[in-house]
């Protein structure tokens, strides 16, 4: 025999004896033939049963085979055609027509004795009768023996399949992910900056239409139910550039000219039903590891800016490598910590995992009603040329030295807060704060930043599915600076002159959009967003996007 044939039989053995019901047992009568010969010695499936006392020949009856003749294959035959113990044969019937062995007939009996104890326990015991009882008490005391052979080869499979499905290595890998293609354009303005003077002398030259695409690739490695590598591939071509500041950014615009890089390289590890460990080289950032309040943020199918996607200070640091935690301590709150460290783009202050460009986060996020959520968070980070690679607003809060092309590197303490109400299963009203304080370090004076957003969603809005939101928000806003000379950003925009103070003006972001999900993987959506001062520079004209975003998700 095979190894596939005994997989075959091993299978049809725990069916048999589990008692599946009775659409499950299809076996044929040549099929049970099989079966006695896999209890030979020389079969894979004996399982050394010669060492148990119960497989041995105690009488020279127990060689015989069963002979359509004798009473004991009526019997059982009656008992198949009343009770529908085996299913299979052609005209529904326990058919009588060969001689079968004895271990045959045992794994028959078997079947039958499970389907009358069905009976039993569901309370449909009148269905059997007190002869059929005394019928099946006389069988099993005949092949008493073989059933108890037919059980114990069975009971050793089924512990011997148990400890090779525990033991197997096997890991599997998946792939999924989606592209992005956005069709964009921005209207004609022009800007007052450097210097800042009230002049608006700058014109926006990316005000063009423009095609940005976007791909990102999951290769999801499981090694056990509990583990799994992630790996993610990104490309893009195509952006909003060149700009007049970081007010204008899409969630999906990331050039690289096509060029795939390496996002994620991480391990996801659930140690225990409430604690999850994520540890990698890549792919360790906060909008990753912190659970978001707004359900719907995704740079593929939720907000189309990068600014409506999360609270700027959940991207501070970006993305690099580190380790983060994920603890459930509660059944409506839970605990999110990460350390992570990247690439200081000015390497001659700080470098390296725990002295270069590293971020230090925790959220408490609470769950007080199915229909709301809270998170509170708080940030440490220490950038090398101060800035805090949020890509939104007043991102870079040191001016560039013009004699070194560097700028001077920021500690941050950053807190914030998101909540998100779900009013009704197609409404949904949330919104984020957000403070940062930051100080070079050994020298004095700081400078502090706010932004904040409020938004409704509006899930399956006319048709399930779909999604209907608005943004409304201020982007991250220097409101203070008294950093040594030279270092304050308004300042050095405006005179240069070193004196304290904040950004003269303040951008405003609107943003409307509605997601057409056309199938299960394919949904457009156009969407306009409108941005007064931009660069918080009040003689600057306003800017008006429109977009037409078209995502496929595999």
């Amino acid at each position: 025999m095979n190894e596939s044939q005994s997989r075959v039989i091993a299978y049809v053995l725990v069916a048999i004896v589990n008692g599946f019901p009775t659409p499950a047992i299809a076996i044929p009568v040549e099929k049970l033939g099989e079966l006695a010969e896999s209890f030979s010695s020389s079969s894979p499936l004996s399982l050394a049963v010669s060492d148990d006392p119960m497989a041995q020949v105690t009488s020279v009856s127990q060689l015989r085979d069963v002979q359509p003749t004798d009473w004991a294959f009526g019997a059982l035959q009656s008992l198949v055609e009343r009770y529908g113990c085996i299913a299979g044969y052609p005209n529904q019937t326990y058919r009588g027509d060969r001689p079968i062995t004895r271990y045959e007939f045992a794994a028959g009996l078997n079947a039958c004795l499970d389907r009358v104890n069905e009976l039993i326990a569901t309370a449909t015991s009148d269905l059997v009768t007190r002869e059929d009882l005394v019928t099946l008490e006389k069988l099993q005391e005949e092949f008493a023996t073989e059933l108890a052979a037919v059980r114990g080869r069975v009971d050793n499979l089924e512990a011997r399949t148990a400890e090779i499905t525990a033991n197997q290595f096997s890991p599997t890998t998946k792939l999924s992910g989606f592209t992005i293609v956005g069709i964009q354009g921005r209207t004609d303005n022009r800007a007052d900056i450097n210097p800042r003077d009230g002049k608006k002398d700058t014109d926006n030259t990316g005000t063009n239409i423009s095609v940005i695409n976007y791909s990102q690739l999951y290769l999801t490695s499981q090694f056990t139910p509990n583990s799994y590598l992630l790996t993610s591939l990104i490309a893009g071509n195509g952006s909003t550039a060149p700009k007049l500041s970081n007010d204008v950014y899409l969630g999906y615009e990331y050039p690289t000219d096509n060029q795939l890089s390496i996002y994620d390289l991480n391990f996801h590890w659930l140690v225990t039903d409430n604690l999850a460990i994520v540890a990698g080289v890549q792919g360790i950032n906060m909008a990753g590891a912190f659970r978001g309040p707004n359900r719907v943020e995704s740079a593929a199918t939720g907000p189309l800016s990068y600014f409506a996607q999360r609270n700027p200070i959940l991207d501070i640091g970006y993305n690099g490598g580190g380790i983060a935690v994920d603890w459930q301590f509660a059944k409506r709150a839970s605990l999110q910590a990460l350390y992570a460290s990247n690439t200081p783009a000015n390497p001659s202050k700080r470098s390296g995992l725990f002295d270069g460009n590293t971020t230090t986060g925790v959220q408490l996020l609470l769950t007080p009603s199915d229909s709301f959520d809270v998170s509170l968070y708080y940030v440490n980070n220490y950038s090398s040329d101060g800035c805090l690679l949020t890509y939104v607003g007043d991102d870079c809060l040191t001016a560039v030295n013009p004699d070194t092309g560097n700028s001077e590197p920021l500690q941050t303490n950053a807190i914030g807060s998101s909540i998100n109400w779900q009013i009704s299963p197609q409404v949904t009203l949330g919104g984020w704060f957000g403070y940062t304080n930051s100080y070079i370090p050994g020298k004095s004076g700081n400078v502090e930043t706010t932004n904040y957003m409020v938004y409704l969603n509006f899930p399956d809005l006319f048709a399930k599915g779909n999604l209907g939101g608005i943004y409304f928000g201020q982007p991250p806003k220097i409101i203070s600076s008294d950093l040594p000379l030279g270092n304050n950003v308004p300042d050095y925009i405006n005179t240069g002159l070193g004196r304290p103070g904040g950004q003269p003006g303040t951008t405003h972001h609107i943003e409307a959009f509605y997601r057409f999900q056309i199938t299960d993987n394919i949904s457009i959506t156009p969407g306009i967003i409108h941005i007064w001062e931009p660069g918080h520079t009040p003689d600057s004209d306003s800017i008006t996007i429109g977009v037409l975003r078209t995502t496929f998700i595999f």
